[in-house]
């Protein structure tokens, strides 16, 4: 059956369900698609901390958006063009982000008094014309399901969990997708169990021969491919473009990797990608706390590893004590912390950039860290070889900041070539040096040299007490304690030395700074650029270099008349601006709901603040 073509330039797409319904491997693989045809595209999964969520409740929704386009995508989107509601709950959280006329595909099938009761609704939403301004696919998901499996040896329980493809066979069809992507991951996943393949297979043409048979769906999207720079391509989360960062850096710094780590929603996934690599040499520990994973790293790290330890925020908390090791005996470290929604255990799955200030401040004595942001599932590939190339190279503890949603989400990546990485070249003391001092230091950089067990001549002592200037005796002289504290926070504000200069984005001086760090990068990116589309002289600074700051930092808040600052937290950047450049008067915008940023919420903040 033939249907009219529309062409779009951007789409936005969500997969709901709940938590047993696979939304999230149904978007995954309709992002795969996608990014085969060429599509540009951003991903945010979101779901539900619970292993068995309340079933048919709102609070037990998984969805999975995907936004693509054929121009540079920046963000996972604010309304969707095409819902796909596998039971009322999910129809339930999401409706009020659909657009106007949107595409809401259902599951009929679901939508039973029970669930209907369980989701909140007092009438069926689906007879009572609340969903007349949407083009509403009524789509008997689960009948059709069975039907399509009935003539297979495949079980009750194997019928109903193929749900999801059924339901992206639709989605495909809408887009005008193909299936042979997809059809070659089930055959890959499932190599050693090909009748689940050839279920899943049989499940999604079902759903893409019932959307091109069926009336309810009188047109289809056509979404051009994005004009991409050569290269080769990945479709690939945040956490997983973290771990390949650090082992580009580990070999070209010629440094093995080593991992000490503890599984935390939402870090989990560095861990499970680097095990990965045993066969390059990477080295991965699984241990029993978080306490005992970053002194498994501090432990590597002396013995001349590229440490790396990996948490979130509430193991963040308790790897504060051993990070005050690796800052006094000036070790090289790296402390990723992929930030999710606190205090304490808060919403483990949910997205926040609330843990600015414990990056910053949160250890016992004069404790200083070089601090760094991801801005985008693509940029933790390069913060993560840059948190390693300045903590090899300056001998101290660096901070990585991403959060749940660049660390989940994913985003086209273009695969670099390591040979073409700046290079990294750590201070490894020789052998035999006859002047070699523990805390002897360079004159430019104050980082002192690595001396690796077993090197002949440079038996050596350090520890968490304080040392001597040099020798690195411990010592309990109040004078040379003050001189020690302040080389170590000079040896870190000097990294500003090598950080490249702030860029702006935008209008270079003028009426209005936006100001955003890390994660928020793209949202703020799109909002600003709205803005001056309307005429309005904005200029946007994302921060990704914090602790220290870039040298330039001053001159280009003094450029501007209104400096907003936007962040997912209570106000910790903007505080902090306030600690370092007190000259400036800023103002703010805040959002701490577990969510991203809208792009027409910033629009609002930016035009009215």
């Amino acid at each position: 059956m033939d249907k009219k073509v529309i062409d779009l330039e951007q789409v936005v797409v969500k997969f709901a369900g709940d938590s047993g319904d696979g939304m999230q491997l149904a978007g995954t693989l309709f992002s795969e698609a996608a990014a085969k045809a060429g599509n540009d595209l951003a991903t945010f999964p979101d779901y539900p901390a619970e292993i068995r969520a309340p079933q048919n409740t709102v609070a037990g929704v998984s969805g999975f958006q995907v936004h693509i386009g054929k121009n540079k995508i920046h963000t996972s989107g604010d309304h969707f063009d095409v819902l796909i509601a596998m039971n009322p709950a999910s129809l339930k959280a999401n409706l009020k982000l659909a657009k106007r006329g949107a595409t809401i595909v259902v599951n009929v099938d679901a939508f039973d008094d029970n669930a209907l009761k369980k989701a909140g609704y007092e009438s069926n939403p689906l007879g009572d014309n609340s969903l007349e301004s949407y083009q509403l696919i009524k789509a008997p998901i689960s009948t059709m399901t069975r039907e399509a499996l009935s003539e297979t040896e495949a079980d009750a329980k194997t019928r109903d969990k193929s749900r999801n493809m059924f339901a992206l066979g639709i989605v495909l069809y809408l887009f005008n997708k193909g299936l042979e992507s997809t059809f070659a991951y089930l055959d890959d996943k499932f190599r050693k169990k090909q009748q689940i393949a050839a279920c899943n297979k049989l499940v999604l043409e079902a759903g893409y021969s019932y959307a091109y048979n069926t009336e309810a769906v009188r047109s289809t999207i056509q979404v051009a491919p994005a004009k991409l720079e050569k290269g080769k391509y990945r479709n690939a989360i945040g956490n997983v473009l973290t771990a390949w960062g650090f082992m580009a850096a580990a070999e070209r710094s010629g440094r093995p990797l080593f991992l000490g780590s503890y599984p935390i929603t939402p870090a989990t996934d560095i861990l499970i990608e680097l095990a990965k690599y045993k066969s390059l040499g990477v080295k991965t520990f699984q241990a029993e706390d978080e306490i005992a994973g970053i002194c498994s790293a501090i432990g590597a790290s002396f013995t001349g590893s590229l440490a790396i330890t990996t948490t979130s925020g509430p193991g963040f908390s308790l790897k504060s004590e051993a990070i005050g090791l690796a800052v006094i005996t000036e070790l090289p470290l790296v402390i990723v912390n992929v930030q999710r929604s606190g205090p304490s255990t808060g919403m483990p799955t949910k997205s926040e950039q609330s843990d600015l200030y414990q990056a910053l401040f949160g250890r016992n004595g004069e404790c200083p860290c070089i601090v760094l942001a991801a801005a985008s599932p693509s940029d933790c590939f390069y913060m993560a070889y840059e948190a390693a190339k300045l903590s090899l190279e300056h001998m101290t503890p660096v901070i990585l900041l991403t959060d749940g949603y660049i660390g989940n989400g994913s985003q086209l990546f273009k695969l670099p070539v390591v040979k073409d990485l700046p290079e990294i070249h750590p201070p490894i003391a020789r052998a035999n040096d006859t002047e070699y001092k523990p805390y002897r230091r360079n004159p430019e950089t104050l980082a002192r040299q690595w001396a690796l067990p077993g090197t002949p001549g440079l038996l050596h002592r350090i520890g968490g007490l304080e040392k001597t200037d040099g020798a690195g005796n411990v010592s309990t002289d109040g004078l040379n304690h003050e001189k020690m504290v302040h080389l170590r926070n000079e040896k870190v504000q000097r990294v500003a030395r090598y950080l490249p200069p702030q860029e702006v984005e935008g209008d270079p001086e003028g009426d209005t700074l936006v100001v955003s760090w890390g994660g928020t990068y793209g949202f703020v990116h799109a909002a600003v650029n709205h803005v001056r589309s309307q005429g309005e002289t904005v200029g946007h600074v994302n921060f990704k270099h914090i602790m220290p700051l870039p040298l330039n930092t001053g001159e280009i808040l003094g450029k501007y008349k209104k400096i907003l600052v936007c962040e997912l937290n209570g106000g910790q950047f903007v505080n902090y601006l306030r600690m370092t450049h007190p000259q400036y008067t800023y103002r703010q915008y805040n959002k701490v709901q577990g969510q991203p940023f809208l792009v027409e919420e910033l629009v609002d903040a930016i035009m009215f603040h």
